[in-house]
C-alpha cells in the first residue's frame, strides 16, 4: 500500500522536491511537444475556430472539417493554416516540458527515489494534477495569445484594438489594453482543465503499469514503440472525452470578439444559444489533433528522455574512472 510522505516545512519540502529533479524530463517534453505542434498546428487552429463559432458573431462559420480546411486555404493561405504556430510552438514545449519536469519530480519525491514503487490511480491523478497548475500558471500567458492569433481573420475587427503582428506584439498589445488580467483570461477553466492531464496521465500511467506486471517485468520497464502509442493514444480518447468542454469555454473567453462577465456567464450564453452540443463544438478536429499530437508527444518522449538518461548515466562513469 501506498505511503505519502509526512509534510513538514513547505522549504524543507521543497528542497526535499529539488533533490530529485531531472532536466532530462523537462528535455524530453519540450522535444515532443515542438514536435506533435509543428506536424499538427493547423488542426489546432481549426478546433479553436470551431470552439468558438457560437452562431451570433460575424466570424467565419464551417460547414465541417474539410470545408474548413479548404475555406481557410482559399482565403488565406497556407499561412493562414499556421497561424498562431509560433506561440503554440512555445506553449506546447514549455508545457509539456514543464509538465513532465514537475509530474516526475514529485512523483520520485513520494516514490522516495524508487521508480519501482506502484503508487495507483489515485496518487498518480493527485500527482498529475499538481503538476497541471503548476504548468498552467507558468504557460496561460502563451495560450491567451495562440487562441487570438488563431482567431485573427482578414474580414473581422475584435471588440478592443486591432490585429496582431506576432507572438511578442501579442503579448505586449494584451498586457498594455487588459493588463494581467488579460493574459490570464480563461485561466479558471484552465484550472478545471487541470482534471484533463491528470486522467490521460493516471490512465496512462495504470495501463504501462498494468502491462508491466502481466508481463512480470518492473514497472518502470522501457517498452515498444507500439506500446507507448497504444497507451498514449487510449489515454487521450478518454480524457478528452470526459473533458472537452472546457476547452470551448476557454477558447471562448480569450476570443478578442466575444466579451463574457466570466466563465459563469459564458456556460450560460453556450447553453442558452447552443445547448449541450454547444459545449462539443470542435471536438472532432481537437480528437484528430490531440490523439496523433499525444502519440508523437509521448512517444518522443520515452525515447529522448531514456537516450538523455543513458548519456547522463554514460558520462557520470566516464568522470567515476
Amino acid at each position: 500500500m501506498t505511503s505519502v510522505k509526512t509534510y513538514t516545512s513547505p522549504t524543507s519540502t521543497a528542497k526535499s522536491v529539488l533533490q530529485h529533479v531531472k532536466y532530462e524530463h523537462m528535455i524530453a517534453g519540450i522535444t515532443g511537444g515542438v514536435a506533435s505542434t509543428l506536424i499538427l498546428h493547423p488542426l489546432d487552429l481549426i478546433k479553436i475556430r470551431f470552439a468558438v463559432c457560437d452562431g451570433r458573431s460575424p466570424t467565419p462559420q464551417y460547414d465541417g472539417l474539410r470545408n474548413a480546411v479548404t475555406t481557410i486555404f482559399r482565403q488565406e493561405g497556407l499561412r493562414g493554416l499556421y497561424k498562431g504556430v509560433t506561440p503554440n510552438v512555445w506553449g506546447s514545449g514549455s508545457a509539456w516540458g514543464f509538465y513532465f519536469l514537475f509530474y516526475n519530480s514529485i512523483k520520485t519525491w513520494v516514490q522516495g527515489g524508487n521508480s519501482k514503487t506502484p503508487l495507483g490511480p489515485s496518487m498518480h491523478m493527485l500527482l498529475a494534477a499538481q503538476a497541471g497548475v503548476l504548468t498552467l500558471i507558468m504557460t496561460n500567458p502563451v495560450w491567451v495569445v495562440k487562441t487570438r492569433l488563431c482567431l485573427q481573420y482578414s474580414n473581422a475587427k475584435p471588440q478592443a484594438g486591432s490585429g496582431y503582428a506576432g507572438m511578442v506584439d501579442a503579448l505586449m498589445t494584451i498586457y498594455r489594453l487588459e493588463g494581467v488580467r488579460g493574459l490570464y483570461r480563461g485561466f479558471v477553466p484552465g484550472m478545471f482543465g487541470v482534471s484533463h492531464g491528470a486522467i490521460q496521465f493516471m490512465a496512462y500511467e495504470e495501463m504501462k503499469t498494468f502491462y508491466n506486471q502481466y508481463k512480470n517485468a518492473p514497472i518502470d520497464a522501457k517498452l515498444g514503440t507500439m506500446e507507448y502509442l497504444g497507451f498514449a493514444a487510449t489515454s487521450k480518447l478518454i480524457a478528452a472525452s470526459v473533458t472537452y468542454p472546457y476547452q470551448v469555454i476557454r477558447a471562448r473567453l480569450q476570443d478578442q470578439y466575444h466579451s463574457y462577465a466570466g466563465s459563469m456567464d459564458c456556460i450560460r450564453q453556450t447553453w442558452r444559444y447552443e445547448g449541450f452540443l454547444g459545449f462539443y463544438k470542435g471536438l472532432t478536429p481537437n480528437l484528430c489533433r490531440v490523439v496523433p499530437a499525444t502519440m508523437i508527444t509521448f512517444v518522443t518522449y520515452e525515447n529522448v528522455w531514456r537516450f538523455v538518461d543513458k548519456i547522463k548515466i554514460q558520462v557520470s562513469e566516464t568522470e567515476a574512472k
